[in-house]
């Protein structure tokens, strides 16, 4: 009987033993989960997806059940995803955001916890998109700001204003601007010195500025996608000009001879536009002569090239759009109008400079716009939206004629 007890007994012992706490892996001051979150959070900000990855993984080390750290590895696999180019090794980043995500969902016990997660799922929606991802978005961002969070246990977001600044980039990504600028504009108000003060601040700015060159004007896919860009292409000028300006119907307008119209064409087709999204508009562009967009001869491969992804300047654009205008008029004289002059309104464009006639056409004309600083940019690449409000600009000068 005493062996069946002492039995009994060690049966019990043993089974406590495995309902015990389990062992803490991480026993350093600075090894502990949340400091590893918040800096998995910060290599996020600074774009080092593979190093947040890896502090999210220790982070998970010392306590598998950090939700937190889930829902921020699941937007570091959102971004991974994001820039493979591969589409099966796209779907594997894919389905392991959305099974982290899931995860830090399902271990979230706090309002903290749950509000992490949901901004998690706005801003893994906005980079996998997806069928309704813009809703399901949206409905996470309203279900944040509903969660009685405490602000001081937020050790990367801070405010509840965050879940805002990320949905106005999820708006910003749906092309929907004018939400997006209402958005933006929110995050300022919620408080005067938050942590996302400064980067909505610089959205807003940008989210302006692009309803700004919208106004009055229906934009097509091509020009929404050209409006949230940093800086503008070769190709994507010669898109925006086709596809916006309607540039073929504009020139051939100025052409009263069908016959001579059906044989213009491009004289080549350069090698590295064979593939591109946008070769038809190139070859458009190569066809009317369009000074500024002509093919470049490249020393490497020998061969005329039209360099596609190579981001225009703001001097260039000024005489690719000069060209534009003249060819549209029928002015010759613009080419050579402001040609002899001393003195240059902008500092940091000399009457020497082969772009000084066409940037004072552009700017005389109101077609594009100097800086509050007095310099023109000449060699800064054209943003997105710079590049919109010229072209609605042009168009306007052209009908005022």
């Amino acid at each position: 009987m005493k062996r069946i007890w002492l039995l009994m007994v060690l049966a019990i012992v043993t089974l406590c033993a495995g309902c015990a706490a389990p062992v803490n892996r991480c026993t350093a001051p600075a090894d502990n989960p949340r400091y590893h979150y918040l800096q998995g959070m910060e290599a996020l900000e600074a774009g080092k997806v593979d190093e947040a990855t890896s502090k999210f993984d220790r982070a998970v080390y010392c306590d598998e059940q950090f939700s937190a750290a889930w829902s921020g590895v699941a937007v570091a696999h959102a971004l991974k995803a994001r820039s493979q180019a591969d589409a099966g090794f796209r779907k594997v980043e894919m389905d392991r955001a959305r099974e982290f995500l899931e995860k830090g969902r399902k271990l979230a016990e706090t309002e903290n916890d749950r509000f992490e997660n949901l901004v998690a799922v706005v801003r893994v929606n906005t980079l996998l998109k997806g069928d309704g991802w813009l809703e399901r978005a949206r409905s996470a961002w309203r279900e944040a700001l509903d969660q009685k969070v405490d602000e001081k246990l937020l050790d990367y977001y801070r405010g509840k204003e965050a879940a805002t600044y990320f949905m106005g980039l999820a708006y910003l990504e749906a092309y929907e601007f004018r939400k997006a600028e209402d958005t933006f504009r929110d995050t300022l108000a919620a408080r005067k010195d938050g942590k996302w003060n400064e980067p909505a601040d610089r959205a807003w700015k940008k989210t302006a500025k692009i309803v700004r060159a919208m106004g009055g004007i229906t934009v097509g896919d091509v020009g929404r996608k050209i409006a949230v860009q940093e800086s503008v292409s070769r190709g994507d000028l010669a898109a925006l000009l086709i596809d916006e300006l309607k540039l073929e119907k504009l020139f051939a307008g100025r052409i009263p001879v069908k016959s001579q119209l059906a044989r213009m064409q491009a004289e080549f087709t350069p090698a590295d536009i064979l593939t591109h999204p946008f070769k038809s508009e190139i070859l458009t562009i190569m066809k009317w002569k369009v000074r500024g967009l002509e093919p470049k001869a490249d020393e490497t491969t020998r061969a005329y090239l039209f360099k596609a992804d190579e981001p225009v300047t703001r001097g260039e654009m000024a005489f690719i759009l000069e060209d534009v205008l003249i060819k549209l008029t029928g002015d010759e004289k613009l080419a050579t109008a402001f040609f002899g002059q001393d003195r240059s309104p902008f500092p940091d464009v000399k009457p020497t400079s082969p772009f000084y006639n066409a940037v004072l056409n552009m700017t005389t004309r109101g077609i594009m716009e100097g800086e509050l600083s007095g310099e023109f940019r000449i060699n800064d690449p054209v943003g997105g939206a710079e590049a919109i409000l010229a072209v609605r600009m042009l168009q306007q000068r052209i009908n005022m004629r």
